[in-house]
Parts: C-alpha cells; sequence; structure tokens
C-alpha cells in the first residue's frame, strides 16, 4: 500500500511540473506576440496611412496662362508623387481684398498647404497665418516683396521658386539695344504690383549706360490697359511689358495698338510670346509650378520644412520669337534669331 502511495505521489508531481513549463511558455509566446505588436505599432507611429487626403489652398491672383501654367505644373508634382489631395483654386480676380479674404478662408478650413500663385497672394497667405506652410511662385522679388528676409533663409512657413531669371531683363534690354538701338521703351505697369515696381526698377538700371531710354505709363486694372498703351504711342518706340499681373491679364489689348502702330512688343515670359508679344528671354512657368509642387510634395509627407528649403529661380531662359507678330509690327528679320531663338506659334483663340 505504501508503493501505490509512493507511486501516486511521484506521478501527480511530474503532472504539475509539466502544467507549469506549459504555462511559462503559453506567457512567453503571448509576451512575444504583444513585444512584436507594439514593435509594428512604434515603427508606423508618425507614418501617414495610405488614405490620407491632403487639402491643399490654392489662391491666385488672377487667370492668365502663364500663372495657369504654374498651377498645371504644381498640380501635376503632387498627383505624380502618389499623394492624394483636395485641390481647392481660387481666383481673386485681380482685387488685393479677395487675395486676404480667400486666405483668411483657407486658415479657417484648416488646409495642410497654402499654393500661393503670384506675389500679392502670397503677401496675403503669409499675413493670415504663421503656421501653415506656404509655397510661392509667379513671384519676382520674394525679398523686396517682404515675403522672406533671404533666398537661403526663408520664413519658418514660407518658400516657393521664383519666376524671373536673375538676367532675363538684362538679356531683354542688351536685345532691344543691339536690334533696336537708339529706341525709347514704352512701359506699362501697375504701381500697385511690388512685384511689376520691382522689375521695372531694374529695367531702369540695365538701361544705364546703353543707346536706349525708357517712359513710362501706370494701371490700376486690366481695363486701363489699351488707353496706357496710346498714350504712348508717339513716345516709345518699342514696348516691353514685364510680368506685371494686370497688363499680362490684357495684353491683347497692348498687342492691338502694337500693330496699329508698327511698334515691336517684347514680353517678360514665352506664354505672352503665345499671346502677341514678339520676343522675349523668358522662362517656363509649367517647369517653375512643379518645382514648387515637388517641394509640397516634401513639406506634406514631413520630409522637410519651410525653413529647410532655400528660395529658388528658374533654372535656365532662352530667347522666344513669335515670328507672326514680329512681321505684324513691322520688325525687320534678322537672320542671328534662325539660330538664337526658339519660335513660339500664337495661341488659337478660344471659341
Amino acid at each position: 500500500m505504501k508503493k501505490h502511495s509512493l507511486l501516486f505521489l511521484l506521478i501527480a508531481m511530474f503532472m504539475a511540473i509539466v502544467l507549469m513549463a506549459c504555462g511559462t511558455s503559453d506567457d512567453s509566446a503571448g509576451e512575444a506576440d504583444n513585444e512584436d505588436a507594439e514593435e509594428t505599432a512604434d515603427s508606423n507611429e508618425g507614418e501617414a496611412p495610405d488614405d490620407t487626403v491632403y487639402q491643399i489652398g490654392a489662391t491666385q491672383i488672377v487667370e492668365h496662362p502663364s500663372l495657369d501654367a504654374a498651377y498645371d505644373g504644381f498640380q501635376a508634382a503632387v498627383e505624380e508623387a502618389g499623394l492624394k489631395v483636395d485641390f481647392d483654386f481660387q481666383s481673386a480676380q485681380n482685387d488685393q481684398n479677395n487675395a486676404a479674404t480667400i486666405a483668411n478662408n483657407f486658415v479657417a478650413e484648416g488646409v495642410d498647404l497654402i499654393f500661393a500663385n503670384s506675389t500679392p497672394s502670397a503677401q496675403s497667405a503669409l499675413q493670415a497665418t504663421s503656421d501653415i506652410p506656404i509655397l510661392f511662385t509667379s513671384v519676382t522679388d520674394a525679398v523686396e516683396s517682404g515675403l522672406v528676409n533671404a533666398l537661403d533663409e526663408p520664413g519658418d512657413n514660407i518658400t516657393g521658386v521664383l519666376d524671373l531669371h536673375p538676367d532675363s531683363i538684362a538679356r531683354t534690354v542688351e536685345f532691344i539695344d543691339q536690334y533696336f538701338e537708339g529706341a525709347t521703351v514704352g512701359l506699362i505697369y501697375n504701381a500697385g504690383e511690388a512685384n511689376s515696381v520691382a522689375q521695372i526698377e531694374v529695367v531702369n538700371e540695365a538701361v544705364e549706360g546703353t543707346s536706349l531710354s525708357t517712359t513710362e505709363a501706370t494701371v490700376g486694372n486690366s481695363s486701363e490697359v489699351q488707353q496706357a498703351a496710346t498714350s504712348l504711342v508717339g513716345d516709345a518706340d518699342v514696348f516691353f511689358i514685364v510680368t506685371d499681373n494686370t497688363v499680362v491679364s490684357a495684353l491683347e489689348a497692348v498687342a492691338s495698338v502694337a500693330e496699329e502702330q508698327g511698334i515691336p512688343l517684347l514680353v517678360g515670359e514665352p506664354d505672352s510670346v503665345e499671346r502677341g508679344g514678339f520676343a522675349t528671354f523668358g522662362i517656363d512657368y509649367y517647369t517653375i509650378g512643379y518645382r514648387t509642387g515637388e517641394m509640397a510634395v516634401e513639406i506634406l509627407t514631413a520630409e522637410k520644412t519651410p525653413a529647410d528649403i532655400p528660395v529658388e529661380v528658374p533654372p535656365s531662359m532662352q530667347l522666344f520669337i513669335n515670328k507672326e507678330a514680329a512681321e505684324a509690327q513691322g520688325v525687320e528679320w534678322n537672320d542671328d534669331w534662325d539660330n538664337d531663338a526658339e519660335f513660339l506659334e500664337p495661341a488659337e483663340d478660344e471659341e
């Protein structure tokens, strides 16, 4: 009887040891599973889920081909990066008060980023927020307009791409001096646009020491452009229209006067060449918009902040010529242009 009792005791002890071992194994497996889950959660922390939809407010001072091309390029860069984005496009219809209202509305809505396409739009956005990232383009002088303190040290929430190559105006003035020696250059611009005032100052500085002189007419809105052009007839031998949003939005009015009076029309960018300008040393607005979109992707995905991205200038420029406009404006053709220029066809009129 004692032998049986001892045997039962040994069997009971063995079973107890086995059960304890199984429990320990289960606990260890559970702890390992929990650790794996925690590591996965940690590795995903800070990553945007695949279904994140970003809200971008796009503000533009007025609609004309150059600004529209910049916005198209911006959208393309963001979409090609694979981000899901809701774009809210708002045009200020060339009204600074509207630009301020648009910017304030974007801030109230809590958009993730503001794309400011033009100097007035960027100024309004910066006045409206110091927190939401702002990316600008179609801005000529970001320092003079108060958007940034320095190109290589933008603000905490703003940076972008300029629309003026540093040598563009100087090259255009050199072109006029070479082929229209002794000409008086007629300048039409909106004195209320800081972007334009800065360019006119550069034009006048570039003219110093050449055979050229300048004469100016200012406008307050697009309805005054034709009258301003007409007022320069008799004084101006050549028109030079810089990238002034007000005048460019009504460029056809200047082109009409240029053709009627036989005055060559130099412009500030290729889209204006297509719309009746004779020539420009210009840049591609789609390209600068696209680069701005690439910056937006870096900011939205938290790779960089605006403060990490210096303001950029267009990478290159070249001579663009519209042969039909040259003929219509009585320009004497120079064979040098056949090799030096890229020729643009006139834009087709919308039905």
